[in-house]
């Protein structure tokens, strides 16, 4: 490049960064996220070295923005930026790094009782620290495991602090369904959970409840979601649960259905929405309040007064929910817009998104990859640069009624379309009647459902909050008539296959780059926006899909995907069916292919031979080895020669398998790398060796 066309590009470029002066710290948390992502996209664990040299990179980005500000000194400060990200993920992950368990385990289980929740198959979920598992010792003990309940008829009932007793399978956490797909792992990694599994046995109660305070929040949590399960009537009951404490243990599986097909499921999650109308209501009675009174109205600043008073219930209603990231996520916003306040500063712009999402990204990186992150601020965001955009004009010609009305179904529209590709990624749905739902649920949210919660706590020390409560219902069945009466009209639920990896960070960059950029140039926006479209629209999914217990196999057909088991394994097999778009139960996917008829099963597809047995008289059925053949099973194979055997102890070395059109064969694991969360193949390899010389004896 000669001289003068270089010169060219550098005053470009000063003159666009130019005219992003004041509006660049909306991109530090956009740099700190690529760096994030890009440590979990990596297929293998960043060494010290690697981990050294981005700190190295931190501190001479920071250095040159220092002692230059302008042109080369920002992008040096960006790509800092995303070093610091890298590094912040590796040091949270190796920071909460714990004992998992490398082996099926049956047998006594001890611990004290954590947390208490339900299962997918709507079963009584308990989690346990202070574990000890039989002939196993403390440094190999998982720090917590999770246990789903399948008694008939329960002994005893869990509580927060009692330290129990009982015979339980459990396994590490179960890799990827399909390759590619939702790591379980790493979520589990991050919990801390080392363990999960089930327990067909009542709990035993060795010691009364543990009075220790760090249990003091969840027991009271969990007491104020039973006294108002107490006092409204099922399915109500439930749902106001979980909106004042986060416990959805007590939500009917049938109105928790209707309530995602309509797109109102984020309004049982205490995040933003709940949040922002509790501390909003507190904000507002304690500002009105405080002006009745002619003396505080002249001598007192009643707003920032409000303002404090909204971040104590704020912090209060976060300690009461349980603290989820969702809920820390919502404080952490609605602290940072109440502290814009009482530094007389705009409360509700898009630095004090970017203040909150830079908080929540240094404390708990991982969020970044999960749908609860990036569906909150995308709706957050979009709300702010829609509403920014419309503040200053005049609307006197239209009445204030429709105003308020319009305001509602705006924002509900805004929201919607900003969650929706990313709602649709994750969930592999689409509520194609979300937003009629939402126009008629928000508005009782924010006007009955919330203030009456306050209005229930405000009265609770004179015993009266059954009253707040009472009204809080009316509002309540309200939503959930809407609710059940959206979830029943034909077509309210699209089913979307799962995108290519790119497609939502194509979607995210190219969103904020046309919201935060400023000028014409932002318009370039749209164009990851097109590719990731594209992208979505061209994605490939596997002919041959096998699990990673080698007792199902999913084969596409001209119908959709026909899976090998009526029933078992009904996880996998419905991740399988959502990833497709495929809207069919497991029941309807076996139906479609004749070959699962028999416990052997053959079949030729991308040019493999692949042979499928369960159980043990099938699997010695099996055909001998040749070149070109796979033999898959959910028993050990003792075969030998040039074909391929997928057993659950070759199956432990590679997780589960997809096989596409063009033969291409790609594994979990080999997919996913060896990362911390992702178990050790050598020990694989070596129980493998071991399997061999025992068949050879």
């Amino acid at each position: 490049m000669s001289l003068p066309l270089r010169a060219l590009w550098v005053a470009r470029l000063t003159n666009a960064l130019e005219t992003q002066r004041g509006h660049l710290f909306c991109w530090v948390p956009v740099a700190m996220g690529l760096g994030i992502g890009a440590y979990f996209a990596l297929p293998f664990e960043p060494s010290g070295g690697l981990l050294a040299c981005a700190a190295l990179i931190v501190l001479a980005g920071a250095s040159i923005y220092w002692r230059t500000r302008e042109g080369w000194g920002v992008f040096a400060l960006a790509i800092a930026l995303i070093a610091l990200g890298l590094l912040v993920a590796a040091l949270r992950a190796h920071s909460v790094s714990a004992p998992v368990l490398s082996y099926r385990y049956y047998g006594p289980v001890e611990g004290r009782i954590i947390a208490i929740d339900r299962s997918v198959s709507d079963k009584v979920r308990i989690t346990l620290d202070r574990v000890v598992l039989a002939r196993m010792s403390p440094a190999r003990t998982p720090d917590k495991v999770r246990v789903s309940l399948h008694w008939p008829e329960p002994v005893i009932m869990p509580e927060p602090g009692l330290r129990v007793m009982l015979t339980a399978h459990l396994s590490p956490p179960q890799g990827p369904v399909e390759p590619g797909g939702f790591t379980f792992q790493r979520m589990a990694w991050f919990k801390g959970l080392g363990a999960v599994g089930y327990a067909r046995t009542p709990l035993l109660a060795l010691s009364a409840s543990d009075p220790q305070a760090d249990l003091w929040v969840y027991r009271q949590r969990m007491a104020l979601s039973q006294t108002v399960r107490d006092r409204l009537d099922a399915p109500v009951g439930g749902v106001a649960a979980a909106i004042v404490s986060g416990d959805r243990s007590g939500i009917a599986a049938g109105t928790l259905t209707d309530l995602r097909a309509s797109n109102l499921a984020h309004l049982l999650a205490i995040s933003g929405l709940h949040m922002g109308l509790l501390t909003g209501v507190v904000f507002a009675m304690l500002r009105f309040g405080l002006a009745f009174s002619p003396y505080a109205a002249h001598h007192w600043n009643t707003r920032k007064i409000a303002a404090v008073g909204a971040l104590i219930a704020g912090a209060g209603y976060l300690a009461l929910s349980g603290g989820s990231v969702a809920t820390e996520r919502a404080f952490i916003m609605v602290s940072v817009m109440f502290v814009a306040i009482l530094l007389n500063r705009r409360a509700l712009t898009l630095r004090a998104v970017a203040m909150a999402a830079v908080i929540v990204l240094l404390l708990t990186p991982e969020a970044l990859i999960g749908p609860g992150f990036q569906m909150s601020f995308a709706a957050t965001t979009a709300l702010v640069a829609v509403f920014g955009a419309l503040r200053g004009r005049s609307w006197h010609h239209i009445p204030k009624p429709l105003q308020k009305i319009g305001g509602v179904v705006l924002s509900s529209l805004v929201a919607g379309l900003a969650t929706a590709p990313f709602a649709a990624a994750h969930f592999n749905q689409i509520a194609h009647f979300g937003l009629l739902a939402n126009v008629l649920s928000v508005p009782m949210m924010g006007a009955v459902v919330m203030p009456a919660a306050v209005l229930a706590a405000l009265l609770a020390p004179v015993g009266l909050a059954g009253i707040g409560l009472w009204i809080m219902g009316q509002g309540l069945r309200w939503i959930i008539a809407v609710a059940h009466w959206v979830a029943g009209m034909e077509g309210a639920v699209g089913k979307i296959l799962t995108p290519m990896p790119w497609v939502l960070p194509l979607i995210a960059l190219g969103a904020l780059f046309v919201i935060l950029w400023r000028g014409r140039e932002r318009w370039m926006g749209v164009l990851p926006l097109m590719l990731a479209a594209i992208l979505w629209a061209a994605t490939e999914r596997p002919v041959v899909l096998i699990s990673d217990s080698g007792g199902l196999i999913g084969v596409m057909t001209a119908e959709g995907r026909s899976v090998s088991k009526e029933r078992g394994e009904s996880f996998v097999a419905g991740n399988w069916l959502e990833n497709d778009g495929d809207p069919a139960d497991q029941a309807t996917a076996y139906a479609r292919s004749a070959v699962w008829d028999t416990r052997l099963r053959h079949f030729d597809l991308a040019g493999h031979s692949i042979h499928h047995a369960t159980g043990k008289r099938a699997t010695e059925a099996l055909p001998a080895c040749a070149g070109g053949v796979w033999l898959v099973s959910n028993q050990p194979i003792a075969r030998a020669g040039a074909c391929r055997v997928l057993d659950p102890v070759a199956l432990r070395d590679t997780g589960s398998i997809a096989v596409y059109a063009d033969g291409r064969v790609v594994t979990a694991y080999a997919q996913s790398g060896a990362r911390l969360w992702t178990p050790k193949r050598k020990t694989a390899r070596k129980t493998r060796a071991a399997q061999t010389a025992s068949n050879a004896d």
